[in-house]
């Protein structure tokens, strides 16, 4: 049988991080490639007693449900959401597949073939390949440690009009920057003005190393500073409870959450009521925000540890920027270095990693990298480095 895919499908790329997953599975190699939490911090008994009840309450955990997600999580996360400064309603709110469904499900909604959407420079590879997939025009605006250049927005916004823009103001992925408070309020304001939607995504925004430090949505900046309605918010449970439960969620206008609830039906008619029910459980019985402070601590801990590991190998014309939270380091490597290459020698020494070209849609910087430091610690950690380093040496000096 010969099979004529759809000519779409030739444009889409493979995912950088799940091919590594695949590589690095059964083997001796450490992984700072994958955006894994620590298994051994997942809530497991937790989620057991929350199954339990689940199932003992009746059978309509086992039953089909609504499009938009299960009423009671909705009511919950709305009160979560609350104490962010996010002040919405049941019906502003649908339930996904994890936030990757969301962005997903937006793209289709908001956009046609062509279309051109703005991002960060770098930005998140994954969403890259879902604009690859529905055929969009990606234009990338310049960014630091501060956030996007409103300078460069604006102008942008002006030459493309874009459809939306993308991006992940708290902890991005894969730098770890977080947006400043101007920057955000510049960025809403652009968009307010120009009517560009922004697709908010923050699945690490409650990671945050300092438990004090206050990093609002522009969401919630956007509710109290503009009421334009600009804003939709994207978020998952995947990082602060467990990624295999799939459930994350999308805020926005009456008008755009019934769109994507039209989307959706067409796609998986709904999340999984099992899953969303035994959050929903777990969200009534377990102590969450602490859960998260212990999530967080240790995760500060672990970035710490990889940044003082690679501050003693002393490679010269290495750089990064720490963190303030997320689950990501990005470095820029000596001059001159391709990561690409340097992944094949890396990988021959037992450690992989995430070439920073994935996360450019063109004019990519080949001497940047991601590290994951959430899923490793200790002497697995010790052991990655090392290697890691070894493999800069040796490719530096076949140079």
């Amino acid at each position: 049988m010969e099979f004529r895919f759809a000519s779409r499908m030739t444009q889409v790329k493979s995912s950088v991080v799940r091919d590594i997953l695949k590589l690095t599975q059964g083997n001796d190699i450490v992984s700072f490639a994958g955006g894994l939490p620590a298994e051994e911090l997942f809530p497991v008994q937790a989620v057991r007693e929350a199954a339990d009840r689940a199932i003992s309450a009746g059978t309509s955990a086992l039953q089909y449900g609504l499009t938009e997600g299960y009423l009671p999580l909705r009511e919950q996360l709305c009160v979560r959401m609350a104490q962010k400064g996010m002040n919405v309603q049941p019906e502003e709110m649908i339930i996904t597949t994890g936030s990757q469904q969301a962005i997903s499900l937006l793209v289709q909604v908001l956009t046609e073939p062509g279309d051109t959407v703005l991002v960060e420079r770098p930005t998140y590879l994954a969403c890259l390949q879902v604009f690859e997939l529905h055929g969009l025009k990606v234009v990338a605006a310049e960014s630091d440690e501060h956030g996007m250049i409103p300078e460069d927005v604006e102008r942008l916004v002006r030459e493309h009009k874009p459809k939306f823009i993308y991006a992940v103001p708290t902890f991005g992925n894969p730098t770890g920057n977080v947006w400043s408070l101007e920057r955000r309020q510049e960025i809403l304001r652009i968009c307010a003005g120009h009517q560009v939607p922004i697709i908010e995504d923050d699945p690490y925004g409650e990671l945050k190393y300092d438990e004090n430090a206050a990093y609002p949505t522009l969401f919630a900046l956007d509710q109290q500073q503009f009421g334009s309605g600009v804003v939709i918010y994207t978020s998952t449970f995947s990082k602060i409870v467990a990624p295999a439960l799939r459930t994350g969620w999308a805020i926005g206008d009456t008008r755009v959450i019934k769109m994507l609830a039209k989307a959706k039906q067409a796609a998986d008619l709904q999340s999984s009521t099992m899953d969303q029910q035994i959050l929903s459980q777990l969200l009534a019985h377990f102590p969450l925000d602490e859960h998260i402070r212990i999530i967080s601590e240790s995760y500060g801990d672990r970035m710490r540890e990889m940044q003082s590991l690679i501050k003693t190998q002393k490679i010269e014309g290495l750089h990064w920027i720490e963190p303030k939270g997320g689950m990501f380091l990005w470095v820029e490597l000596p001059e001159g270095l391709d990561a690409e290459a340097l992944l094949r020698v890396a990988v021959s020494k037992g450690v992989a990693f995430v070439p920073g070209i994935a996360f450019y849609a063109y004019d990519s910087k080949r001497n940047t990298a991601r590290l994951n430091f959430t899923h490793n610690k200790g002497e697995k950690t010790v052991l990655g480095v090392a290697r890691l380093a070894e493999a800069i040496r040796e490719f530096t000096a076949r140079s």
